[in-house]
């Protein structure tokens, strides 16, 4: 059910894998998706079991992404799914989850505030500066020093793009420019979030694998309609 899992201080946070789900073939087996082919009680039941194992009776606050750079806050008693692509919350008993299956998903966390984040980042995102909007709004909140998990998203040497859609995106984030392993333009997305992250202040742990290589791991560009979903979550733990 996780890639990785961890613990720091009053913060729970996890990377979750394929397994340990009810989904069939082809997303076999905890396709996370909000939407897609793989029957929504199936997608319910895998997010049920997730949520009953991570942090059981903790409300979930999750997205519709939409690779931007809105960034929710969660206060209230009532969480709706916001279309956004990065979460705070300095709430206890709120669990904080971003959906991924290429993109990179970045989990974060002050752990003498209590103040967590999550964010979403994919090609537009990385551009538009997302992650660095999502350390902005936890500061807001009173964060002071942050820590970042960057989870599991496609490598530099997989992610092939246009030359010029490289030069567009490098033009913004020069470390995101790369060549992939057979010698063509890429984009390295996981380099471009670290460098974001570093310029912010941003203490980072790097917990990354490539999606498309690990076949454990949903991927777009391996798998095209029939990639499911993982996820990154976070909660703040009551004392």
């Amino acid at each position: 059910m996780y890639f990785h899992r961890d613990t720091d201080g009053p913060v729970d946070l996890a990377f979750t894998d394929r397994y340990g789900g009810v989904s069939g073939v082809p997303f076999d087996e905890l396709n996370l998706a909000i939407d897609g082919d793989d029957p929504e009680p199936d997608r319910a039941e895998n997010l049920r079991l997730l949520l009953g194992d991570f942090a059981p009776g903790d409300e979930l606050a999750d997205l519709r992404q939409v690779h931007g750079c809105d960034v929710v806050s969660v206060g209230g008693e009532h969480v709706e799914r916001a279309e956004a692509d990065g979460l705070v919350t300095a709430r206890v008993g709120v669990v904080l989850m971003v959906r991924a299956a290429d993109c990179v998903p970045v989990l974060l966390a002050d752990a003498d505030t209590g103040v967590v984040g999550a964010a979403h980042a994919g090609r537009p995102g990385l551009a538009a500066g997302v992650v660095p909007a999502t350390v902005a709004r936890m500061r807001d909140l009173g964060a002071r020093e942050i820590t970042a998990w960057v989870g599991p998203h496609v490598c530099g040497a997989c992610y092939e793009v246009p030359a010029d859609l490289q030069a567009e995106i490098g033009a913004v984030e020069p470390s995101s420019v790369a060549t992939t392993s057979w010698g063509t333009p890429s984009l390295d997305l996981g380099a471009g979030v670290r460098a974001q992250l570093e310029r912010a202040g941003v203490r980072v742990v790097d917990v990354a694998r490539c999606t498309r290589e690990s076949t454990d791991l949903y991927s777009y560009r391996r798998d095209g309609r029939s990639a499911g979903r993982h996820a990154g979550l976070i909660r703040r733990r009551a004392s």
